[in-house]
């Protein structure tokens, strides 16, 4: 049944603060609205200090001796613990657990594909757990889904670590990777400059020396020719 407070109901609450006729204390310190010391007084005359500011008696430290109360707008109050907590709530990440499957046979493009596939959601924030698919007796060969899984582990080295080592489960191996605090994606290597192209006609410094050898060789034998 509701505590009827100043016109409105003020109902005892068993996660929040004791209010007002609630206060199991007999007696508790008070501070007021300004924040000034009223000392120890009874939960009634306390109560009363209260209702004199159309305010309520809270209890803010009940572990204390004697217990705390502060003189507040209650309402108010639990208006804004409730704006505070929604918006912690909405800077609160959320950490998924992303899904990355692959066969041990998988083609090098396909595998590229995955590892951007986990890279992404690494970097989003979320968990990949990696899981290689075996098919017939592959399940025999476990140590071909483990090698597959540490290449890929060894290529996120830069933005994630490993969570959960690669276990063997059923027909799966499972391994599942971490986001690493302030992961950022590996810059790529800069692009190497092409080598300028050969004007049309132009010869490279090896065919020119190879020319240039050609050319003394046949004038050597030219000069013996008239000698003889």
């Amino acid at each position: 049944m509701g505590l009827r407070f100043r016109g409105r109901d003020i109902r005892p609450t068993q996660t929040g603060p004791r209010v007002n006729q609630d206060i199991r204390a007999r007696e508790v310190r008070v501070i007021d609205d300004e924040g000034e010391q009223l000392g120890v007084l009874s939960v009634p005359d306390a109560i009363q200090a209260a209702q004199d500011r159309d305010l309520d008696l809270v209890e803010v430290a009940p572990n204390s001796e004697p217990p705390v109360c502060k003189i507040m707008d209650f309402g108010r109050y639990k208006y804004s613990l409730q704006k505070k907590a929604q918006e912690a709530k909405k800077r609160q990440k959320v950490v998924e657990l992303k899904e990355v499957k692959m066969r041990i046979k998988i083609e090098d493009h396909d595998y590229l594909i995955k590892k951007k596939n986990a890279e992404r959601f690494l970097l989003d924030g979320n968990k990949a757990k990696v899981t290689i698919m075996f098919r017939g007796r592959e399940v025999t060969h476990p140590d071909f889904g483990r090698r597959l899984l540490d290449r890929l582990a060894n290529d996120l080295i830069e933005i994630a670590s490993v969570e959960q080592t690669p276990l063997l489960d059923g027909r799966n191996m499972i391994m599942v990777l971490a986001p690493k605090p302030g992961a950022r994606p590996a810059k790529p290597a800069p692009a190497k400059e092409a080598a300028p192209k050969a004007e049309e006609g132009a010869k490279t410094p090896l065919a020119e020396a190879i020319e240039k050898a050609g050319g003394a060789r046949a004038k050597t034998e030219e000069e013996g020719t008239q000698d003889a």
